[in-house]
């Protein structure tokens, strides 16, 4: 008689159910891992083809993307007939200049990550933790300044100057000076909207009290005038104000989440 033979059994092992990363324990010992300084330009030329390959993968896209944002740049502008130009090289120069401000922000993500991934060796826990807590606020403030430049204060700054004296001054803006006023005006909110980001932190370490915030007001509102004036390309009130005013709304929200969050703490400085 043959003997029935049992198929093999074969043993099938789900992968986990995938969750958040977790955030370094603070209470558990920090470890450094020691590096020369080859090793550190190494890993600093290895981060930096990385984050040249992002930028130029996106800056593929930016180039499908350059007309368009070109377009709502001169229809915001008020810049009726077209932008004007002075070389003849401004229109090609211009356009694949916006191609590369359009890719360095859709990579930004990259750019972020693999700076961190360069300078997390050498943080504490503690300091890895506030970070990464950090990091997603961080994004969001950076974008919704940059979006309140783009959408809201350039283009009212750009009306209340091309409908100025318009009887004394043709309106007729250069194409790279469009390009530069929004730029500008962008990473400088897309920047100052992290204020809230640093009161925390500030707090968060023991540095400040949201007390201390609350009694530096008034110093406090004299610095974003300054600021005001430093991020507007133009020195006129009503584009000052149009940057001044959500930097100081941003300030009270600081205080609040100073007070919120950064109270467990005893401050070092007062």
């Amino acid at each position: 008689m043959s003997r029935a033979l049992k198929p093999p059994q074969l043993k099938l092992s789900l992968p986990s159910k995938p969750g958040l990363p977790k955030l370094p324990d603070p209470s558990q010992p920090d470890v450094f891992e020691e590096m020369t300084l080859l090793e550190h330009m190494t890993e600093l030329r290895d981060r930096v083809i990385k984050i040249v390959l992002a930028v130029a993968v996106a800056f593929i896209g930016g180039i499908f993307l350059s007309a368009p944002m070109l377009q709502r740049l001169k229809e915001t502008s008020n810049a009726v007939g077209g932008f004007d130009v002075v070389s003849p090289t401004d229109p090609i120069t211009m356009y694949f200049k916006v191609a590369l401000y359009i890719a360095i922000g859709v990579a930004l993500p990259a750019i972020l990550w693999q700076m961190f991934g360069f300078l997390a060796p050498g943080l504490t826990r503690k300091e890895k933790r506030i970070l990464i807590s950090s990091l997603p606020f961080v994004t969001v403030l950076f974008l919704g300044g940059a979006a309140y430049a783009f959408f809201v204060a350039a283009p009212k700054a750009l009306t209340f100057l091309s409908e100025f004296l318009p009887d004394l001054f043709e309106w007729s803006p250069e194409g790279h000076e469009v390009v530069s006023f929004y730029l500008t005006l962008m990473v400088g909110l897309a920047l100052a909207f992290q204020l809230p980001i640093v009161m925390f932190l500030l707090a968060k370490l023991g540095l400040v009290t949201p007390r201390k915030m609350r009694d530096f007001r008034k110093y406090a509102i004299l610095l974003i005038a300054v600021a005001a004036a430093i991020i507007t390309p133009s020195t006129d009130p009503f584009n000052m104000a149009m940057v001044a005013l959500p930097l100081w709304a941003l300030y009270e929200l600081g205080i609040l989440v100073a007070y919120v969050f950064g109270r467990s703490i005893k401050p070092a400085l007062v």
